[in-house]
């Protein structure tokens, strides 16, 4: 058990470094600045706690449940929070009563530590219900990410997880305390790196998952099939989704139609975001050249349907297709 638990923490540390440059290299993205915000202190607190769970199992002299340690648990919850919010409720504006989150920040130090660990992970529970009922209230949405839904399961499992272990804490050692604490926040790690590497839209689906469940509707006085015929059309002989730049505004303006209204179109009709959407449009038409211009690199290819980079393109079309595009054309030679 102690070797796993040090080989996670080890993998917690390097992907916290990972996911620090790559939000950083990030340029843009469906969040706003206090959402990144609070990932970085999300991520910060998770790492800075299996440092902490390092030094103790290394038997280092370090006070396991030290004022640090305790301070970053409570940091935990309210970050998370700040952090999903808008991705999971499209909830952009803050009210004056968010400052309560952060209220016993600011007081566990008054607490007795044998208070204080259970306290946190009571806190925690709640905002592990306010997390069911968000993910709960996008049900209708989850035909357009199955899997993504159970990636999300995952981490709400280890979430779970996580809160049981702060119950028994009484019961158990403060040795077994720290080795399948510092697992579990390894495993959410891994759990986080592996919906990522998998799903690398999934923020932006979810996202635009979430602007449908909760906006009201904006296409009341909008001739849905005409405005869906143009669209296909604009797609399917215009080919706009070969445009790199094409955006969800600039499509719009095509349309006669402002971008929530676009947005709420593609979503209703298609089940589907606006990303997804253009992916799959490029995709499809990437599959086809493919088997008809077998001379042409697989780049060029992907460069010619709108994708701007080959990562994006190799992403995209393992997310639809399920296979590299070089091994799709290996299964129909010619």
């Amino acid at each position: 058990m102690q070797l796993i638990s040090l080989l996670l923490i080890g993998f917690s540390l390097f992907t916290a470094i990972l996911l620090f440059i790559g939000n950083l290299l990030q340029q843009s993205g469906p969040q706003q600045l206090s959402s990144k915000l609070a990932g970085f202190v999300l991520v910060s607190c998770l790492a800075g706690i299996q440092w902490l769970n390092l030094q103790f199992i290394l038997a280092s002299p370090v006070q396991v449940f030290s004022p640090l340690y305790i301070a970053l648990l409570y940091c935990i919850a309210p970050s998370f929070y700040f952090y999903s919010r808008q991705l999971l409720t499209a909830e952009i504006q803050f009210s004056r009563w968010q400052i309560f989150h952060a209220v016993p920040l600011f007081f566990f130090w008054l607490i007795p530590t044998q208070w204080a660990l259970p306290l946190v992970f009571l806190i925690g529970s709640g905002y592990l219900l306010w997390l069911a009922r968000a993910v709960y209230f996008l049900r209708k949405q989850r035909q357009r990410f199955k899997l993504e839904i159970l990636a999300l399961a995952g981490f709400f499992t280890i979430a779970v997880g996580v809160i049981l272990l702060g119950f028994i804490w009484p019961l158990v050692s403060e040795t077994t305390f720290i080795l399948s604490y510092s697992i579990l926040i390894g495993l959410a790690f891994f759990a986080a790196v592996l919906t990522l590497l998998s799903f690398p839209s999934i923020t932006v689906d979810v996202a635009e998952a979430a602007q449908v469940a909760y906006a009201e509707s904006t296409l009341k006085n909008i001739d849905r099939n005409k405005a869906v015929a143009q669209l296909n059309q604009l797609m399917e002989q215009e080919k706009l989704y070969t445009l790199e730049s094409l955006s969800l505004t600039m499509l719009a303006k095509q349309l006669e139609l402002n971008s929530h209204q676009l947005s709420e179109l593609i979503n209703t009709e298609f089940q589907q975001g606006f990303s997804k959407y253009i992916r799959q449009y490029r995709v499809k038409a990437a599959k086809k050249l493919l088997l008809n211009e077998p001379e042409s690199s697989v780049l060029s290819i992907g460069l010619s349907v709108g994708f701007s980079t080959q990562s994006n393109f190799y992403t995209a079309f393992r997310e639809i297709v399920g296979t590299a595009p070089g091994q799709y054309r290996k299964q129909f030679p010619k």
